[in-house]
């Protein structure tokens, strides 16, 4: 369809949605319609309230890490992106190591010299020490020795400290995976300098996945006596949770009640921070009729369908609520068993037609 037939569609449907309405809102009767033939339609389910009454929740990792940059550096190489599947230990960023190598290499030439004088004062103390049986030295001058040759060990002993904090450095530029899991998110690109703190790749481990959501303490007790929940994803997926916990106490400022849902393992995996439905049994909900979202004709802030009735069609205006998948529910202007167009812009087509046929 070219952009101006699609334009001229836009308008009429708009004219006419405002047309009907404005006549459904007014005390006069609505002028009878031509009798719709042949027009696909659908017939208004009835929802189901089994499922019981749902909150807005967010996907959580159980165990989600996120990696962040222990030491100063470019970044060289990035070998995993988002949505990838690592293993334990696996290589995901390397930095530049110049600075921390030459960090490794002077606290080695420091643990060298102070080997050194170690071995040195060590030799000196032996020495003193054996006059000293001689008398041949005083015993403040062997003390000396012995703090001399104390204090050159414990340099050794620094000096052997630093260079394993300068190889920790080292280390640092290479990160790694902490466990398997999923790569949730990728925060740094190669070229990149990056400074200690900086986030650098998030991983999560997808077989613990939760959702928590605040709940009415009237309610809660209900959920403690019945633990279970269904789970509805934007994608239309329903799942059964695993395990329900509800917190013992609640928000003093909300008086709400947290309650913490463990989903099972799915494939594809939800990822941390989506959005999901959770609904409880023990919480009975209100059953509103659904309808397929394509049946809906939506300009700016309005929702109608087509509503066929004795072979004469109409525009109604609806309440929408909940969606889940393709259908939504309908809290006010519908009832269950009443048949609507499936298709709008087939149903104004034909209305139109159907008034020129009787004109």
């Amino acid at each position: 369809m070219s952009r101006n037939a699609t334009r001229r569609r836009d308008v009429v449907l708009a004219a006419m949605l405002a047309a009907t309405l404005a006549a459904c809102g007014g005390d006069d009767a609505v002028p009878a319609q031509p009798a719709i033939e042949g027009l696909d339609t659908v017939i208004v389910q009835a929802g189901d309230s089994g499922s019981g009454r749902a909150w807005d929740g967010v996907v959580e990792a159980v165990r989600q890490a996120t990696l962040s940059a222990q030491t100063n550096g470019r970044v060289t190489d990035v070998l995993r992106d988002v949505d990838d599947r690592v293993s334990a230990d696996e290589v995901l960023v390397r930095l530049s190591a110049v600075e921390q190598q030459s960090g490794v290499d002077a606290a080695r030439a420091q643990l060298r010299a102070a080997e050194a004088s170690a071995v040195e004062a060590e030799g000196n103390f032996r020495r003193y020490l054996e006059l000293s049986q001689g008398q041949y030295v005083s015993k403040s001058q062997l003390d000396q020795m012995r703090a001399m040759r104390d204090s050159a060990v414990a340099a050794r002993d620094a000096a052997r400290e630093q260079v394993t904090s300068a190889g920790q450095q080292t280390a640092y530029t290479t990160i790694r995976a902490p466990y398997a899991g999923i790569v949730g998110s990728r925060d740094v690109e190669p070229g990149e300098s990056v400074g200690i703190g900086q986030p650098l790749m998030t991983v999560f481990a997808p077989g613990a996945l939760r959702i928590e959501v605040s709940v009415p303490q009237s309610d809660a007790d209900a959920i403690r006596a019945e633990p279970a929940a269904k789970v509805t994803f934007d994608d239309g997926r329903r799942v059964d949770a695993d395990d329900v916990t509800v917190f013992p106490s609640a928000d003093p400022a909300t008086h709400a009640v947290r309650v913490r849902v463990q989903l099972p393992q799915l494939d594809p995996v939800p990822q941390p921070g989506r959005t999901a439905k959770v609904a409880f049994p023990a919480v009975k909900g209100a059953a509103h009729p659904r309808v397929p979202a394509s049946a809906l004709v939506q300009r700016g802030e309005v929702d109608a369908v087509y509503v066929l009735a004795e072979g004469r069609l109409s525009l109604r205006q609806l309440r929408l609520g909940e969606r889940s998948g393709d259908v939504i529910d309908v809290i006010a202007g519908l009832k269950a068993g009443e048949t609507i167009a499936a298709d709008p812009v087939a149903a104004m087509q034909a209305l139109v037609a159907a008034r020129k046929g009787d004109d």
